[in-house]
């Protein structure tokens, strides 16, 4: 995989469009699409290493440990999160998601 297969795999983990974390890391909107057709700067992939919370070797290689989850990853999973029936979950029905993911995150 080259960099912008990792970004892409990476993003989508986490739930973000490439183009949001082009502007979270200050980029071009548009920018890391261009690192399909070119090598991008060591300065531009660690701003986007930054933004992902992995290691810039990560981006690299392809292989960014993925096995932990922060509570604050969980926060931002959940903080949209829809019961079936498109009513805001209960508390009660988050917490149960969120201990099923840390558990699922916390096995690997």
């Amino acid at each position: 995989m080259n960099v912008y297969e990792n970004v892409k795999r990476i993003a989508k983990q986490r739930g973000l469009s490439l183009q949001k974390v082009a502007e979270q890391a200050g980029l071009g909107i548009n920018s890391i699409y261009d690192w399909r057709k070119i090598d991008p700067s060591i300065s531009k992939v660690q701003k986007v290493a930054d933004v992902l919370n992995v290691d810039l070797n990560d981006l690299a290689s392809g292989e960014a440990d993925n096995s932990s989850i922060t509570d604050a990853d969980l926060d931002e999973m959940l903080d949209n999160a829809r019961s079936f029936d498109g009513k805001p979950m209960t508390d009660h029905d988050r917490e149960l998601i969120r201990s099923y993911l840390k558990g699922l995150y916390d096995a690997k």
